[in-house]
């Protein structure tokens, strides 16, 4: 039975997720001359309109025809919490029927050779399938795909930010809530319009497209030939223990994801990044970065390791320092580029899914020792080399 969100959610398309043909198509019917599709385009875009009364070029009743058809912001609210100094800005955002969904701005002052950045994360699902036990949006579970304007305004919104400090989004990447390849159509859209020159105008080289491991979604942008980023949540090189924490692996196994990966890089040009999330006494092992070199050696890749963030309800805690040093010194001698990246944000629950998670309230006491527990006895199942007998999370790789 549908909510009561859902039954008053504005069933309006949101005016950013429209391809301009579209809009040039809405503006003919009603006997108006195309430009005016450009008129609006620069009102969203350029002045990052958050209404028809912000195109100020239209004639008032076409203003109001327009508010009437469309939605010029699908973020009906925010919430903003700042932390590391103002460096990182986590947004929890509301979105029409009531879903939330999560972006995280980062501040990179300028460095050395290295320009001042500003970099957003971005969600593409309300909630994910994939259910990765280290991370709190696979404990929320899967709600809906994003649309194309809740994509894109969720960087419109920060862009406006930053705006008022004259500065400029200069990076986006699709690591926030869901896995961006099952929902890959909306994706690709919203590529589009943060890379189209007429619209958002971000290179598509600042763009980073992240994945699970959904096989089929990377072959399809081979096929594609795109050149922005694919970074592939990795987590594991052996499939007993990824199977625990990436379940998406119980349908494709890591060596076919890496495999993918591999032609996708030598189709396009462009290296491949993947992203390890560190677990104390989980992956880290010197038989975990053996694999890793192994897998991943010769390829051309990037290997991003990360301290898990505090996640509740997991019996698991980031590596130690040394260990994951350690961890980058096996993967370097293969010759593997590593970065060892630092968590932003903590305090405020920047990890994906935490602000969600808190909102959603906390699960009863038996729930979250069951999960425990099972968390344990997988994990210690998987470092003894045994396969999860468990199926692929629902919906996924159907």
């Amino acid at each position: 039975m549908p909510t009561e969100l859902a039954i008053l959610a504005d069933r309006r398309p949101g005016i950013s997720g429209l391809a301009p043909g579209a809009l040039e198509a809405w503006f003919t019917d009603r006997g108006e001359p195309a430009y005016r599709a450009r008129q609006v385009a620069d009102a969203v875009w350029g002045g990052n309109a958050t209404s028809a009364a912000d195109a100020r070029t239209l004639p008032a009743a076409r203003r109001d025809e327009l508010d009437a058809s469309f939605r010029f912001d699908t973020v009906t609210d925010t919430e903003l919490r700042l932390s590391d100094g103002g460096l990182t800005e986590k947004a929890l955002h509301r979105l029409a029927d009531g879903a939330l969904v999560e972006s995280v701005l980062m501040h990179y002052p300028a460095r050395g050779r290295q320009r001042e950045r500003h970099t957003l994360c971005i969600s593409s699902q309300a909630g994910c399938a994939v259910g990765c036990p280290f991370c709190a949006t696979g404990e929320l579970g899967f709600t809906r795909d994003l649309e194309t304007a809740e994509i894109v305004d969720q960087v419109r919104h920060a862009a406006r930010r930053l705006a008022t400090n004259g500065k400029r989004l200069t990076n986006v990447v699709f690591m926030g809530m869901g896995e961006p390849l099952l929902n890959l159509d909306r994706v690709l859209e919203s590529v589009d319009a943060l890379n189209d020159r007429h619209r958002f105008g971000l290179g598509a080289r600042h763009i980073t497209v992240s994945t699970s491991g959904v096989v089929p979604g990377i072959r399809r942008l081979t096929a594609l030939g795109p050149q922005f980023t694919l970074a592939v949540s990795l987590h594991a090189a052996r499939d007993a223990l990824r199977d625990v924490l990436v379940p998406l692996n119980r349908r494709w196994p890591v060596a076919e994801v890496v495999g993918a990966a591999r032609d996708h890089a030598r189709a396009t040009g462009r290296r491949v990044s993947y992203e390890t999330t560190m677990i104390g006494g989980v992956n880290d092992t010197p038989v975990d970065a053996q694999a890793m070199a192994d897998l991943l050696s010769g390829d051309h890749a990037h290997v991003n390791l990360i301290p898990m963030n505090p996640v509740a309800h997991t019996p698991w805690a980031a590596s130690p320092d040394d260990v994951i040093e350690r961890f980058a010194a096996t993967l370097r001698e293969a010759g593997i580029q590593t970065t060892i990246r630092r968590n932003r944000g903590q305090e405020i629950g920047a990890a994906c899914g935490q602000l969600a998670a808190e909102r959603a309230g906390e699960p009863a006491p038996a729930v979250v020792a069951r999960r425990r527990d099972r968390l344990i006895d997988e994990s210690a199942h998987a470092l003894r080399g045994e396969r999860s007998h468990e199926p692929a999370p629902a919906g996924v790789g159907e």
